[in-house]
């Protein structure tokens, strides 16, 4: 999937800025402009991963043409930035995992009184793990 991104330039002793026409409140920063570049697409990931985390959407992203002639925009640098498709991506995946029996057991009583799949569990588990980790 790709993003146009618009670029404000930076000089010696401020940062490129970079903000995402597409995502409202995506905005990154870089010393250099190949540095804003790719914290943008890190940006984007989390800007993403959040929004689809809290059980919100993703707009489509317009065409850089779509976006050049705004005036929030004049003379800025435009650029269009790469972003894994998979942060979209809710199709499931087989995995297999190792684990002792005993946790499988307690997995699948916790779950089973709860109404829900051994697989939910693990994936509310792991979503939950990792929003309080910060990651």
């Amino acid at each position: 999937m790709k993003y146009p991104i618009a670029i404000e330039p930076g000089s010696e002793t401020t940062a490129f800025g970079v903000a995402v026409p597409d995502l409202p409140g995506c905005f990154s920063a870089g010393d250099t402009l190949d540095e804003a570049i790719e914290n943008s697409k890190e940006a984007i990931a989390l800007w993403i991963e959040t929004v689809l985390d809290d059980g919100g959407t993703i707009p489509e992203p317009k065409s850089l043409s779509d976006h050049a002639n705004n005036p929030d925009y004049s003379g800025w640098i435009w650029a269009v930035v790469e972003v894994d498709s998979t942060l979209l991506d809710d199709t499931s995946e087989r995995v297999n995992i190792s684990m002792p029996k005993r946790i499988l057991s307690r997995i699948d009583r916790y779950a089973s009184a709860r109404g829900e799949t051994r697989s939910r569990f693990l994936v509310n588990a792991a979503m939950d793990k990792i929003m309080h980790a910060g990651a």
